[in-house]
């Protein structure tokens, strides 16, 4: 087993739907592969893995998940394993990808409204393609106040407001104000380069996921309910068109 580390050309290069890479490493059970880079976000932060395609020597094999497993990045095919040593070239499917990625972003464009307007931390959330929800430190939550937010975090959609990823060492990150809106820090101790995502003028965050170049990308933003999950812990769901 190699000792090589994953190059992960999605934390610089969400765009980026096809690359090629070489095959450090296989396995049989599960049928999975090690690549020298990889394009495929293996998921985290309440964000789906990505799935697609692996291309090799005629075979094209769906890549069905990723697990992460001694600092090394495993992906998950169906059907024959490509040669140790080889290249093969890896596809996105991309449908699925760019629905994360504007979901994701409309979390950050949530969050940051929420922050800034209520000074309200995150307690928790998830998120599918085009749905989500978001918990926040809020004692209470109202219809007229949901429809504040809603309005608000469109406008900040219709601001064409850029998104901007960065890389931190991790003492200089920690010290950036409010980098870590989650009530607890989620950060591990041994992560000693932070990835931060930033929608100029709203928000910045720590953050490891993939995000639009743009919050006019994400589109109109609906909050359809929310919810009472405790005496200081109310949610909030968000849904986008397809």
């Amino acid at each position: 087993m190699t000792g090589d580390m994953t190059e992960l050309l999605y934390q610089t290069d969400a765009a980026l739907r096809e690359f090629e890479g070489k095959v450090l490493a296989s396995r049989q059970q599960p049928a999975s592969v090690v690549l020298d880079r990889t394009a495929f976000y293996p998921g985290g932060g309440g964000q789906p893995a990505d799935r697609g395609w692996l291309t090799f020597v005629g075979d094209r094999c769906p890549v069905v998940g990723l697990e992460r497993e001694q600092g090394q990045l495993w992906h998950l095919i169906q059907g024959a394993l490509p040669p140790v040593g080889g290249t093969v070239l890896g596809e996105l499917d991309w449908e699925h990808r760019y629905a994360c990625m504007r979901t994701h972003t409309a979390m950050h464009i949530l969050c940051g409204v929420v922050w800034r307007d209520f000074g309200a931390m995150v307690t928790g959330g998830n998120m599918e393609p085009l749905h989500a929800r978001m918990d926040f430190e809020f004692e209470a939550l109202s219809g007229e106040l949901v429809r504040m937010i809603e309005e608000r975090v469109n406008l900040e959609v219709e601001a064409c407001r850029e998104v901007r990823v960065a890389m931190h060492p991790r003492e200089q990150a920690m010290a950036i104000p409010d980098l870590i809106r989650t009530k607890i820090n989620l950060l591990p101790a041994h992560v000693t380069e932070v990835r931060t995502v930033e929608i100029v003028g709203l928000d910045l965050q720590a953050d490891g996921g993939t995000h639009v170049a743009n919050t006019r990308e994400v589109g109109h933003m609906r909050i359809p309910r929310y919810q009472s999950k405790g005496r200081i812990n109310k949610r909030i769901y968000v849904e986008l068109d397809a």
